[in-house]
């Protein structure tokens, strides 16, 4: 499997990353942070490319769906939050049309929920960072995973290796960039073990 260098069509620009960043209260390479978001973007995006999900709204998600986290443990409405600043940011810092919006904000809402049945693209969402759960010492069951794809077993060790492991993609690096110094030293506190 090769690795996700950009994401598609350049929805994900360094405005709107910055605009996004600027407000994330938590260490950038912590738990929830911009390693897990480029972790499930890369998921995401194999993920769609066997069911067919559309990736720009992939790819958004990736980025909206623990962007609002107060803390790293249990914190209940964080996909809600997420999903109302993509909402306040749409229009101003990124377009996006009504019926993927639709589905961007189901899936950062209900991304915890552990719901299986839905929209390709959803349940895409949803498998992207379940296949994340290894940086919590989580194995992803494949009897909870919502798409064909990430259930299996190559496909969850793939994943688990790199999030147990502590991958950081180079998109990570780039991010960071993007995003300025607006976190002084944080981008770099909080590193997941």
């Amino acid at each position: 499997m090769t690795e996700f260098e950009t994401e598609p069509q350049g929805i994900l620009t360094p405005h709107l990353l910055k605009a996004i960043v600027s407000q994330y209260s938590l260490p950038w390479r912590g738990t929830h942070g911009l390693p897990h978001w480029a972790r499930v973007l890369d998921n995401g995006l194999r993920i769609a490319g066997d069911t067919g999900a559309d990736p720009i709204v992939v790819t958004l998600f990736a980025v909206f769906h623990d962007a609002c986290r107060f803390n790293e443990g249990w914190d209940r409405g964080h996909g809600r939050r997420g999903a109302d600043l993509a909402a306040a940011l749409r229009g101003d810092v990124y377009v996006l049309d009504d019926m993927r919006f639709d589905l961007l904000y189901y899936a950062c809402v209900h991304h915890t929920d552990g719901m299986t049945d839905g929209d390709p693209t959803v349940r895409s969402c949803w498998d992207a960072d379940r296949l994340d759960l290894g940086r919590v010492r989580i194995t992803p069951d494949p009897r909870r995973m919502a798409t064909d794809y990430a259930a299996r077993p190559e496909v969850i060790a793939w994943a688990e290796k790199r999030s147990r492991g502590g991958y950081v993609p180079p998109v990570t690096d780039i991010w960071e960039k993007w995003a300025g110094d607006d976190a002084g030293d944080e981008a770099g506190a909080g590193a997941a073990d």
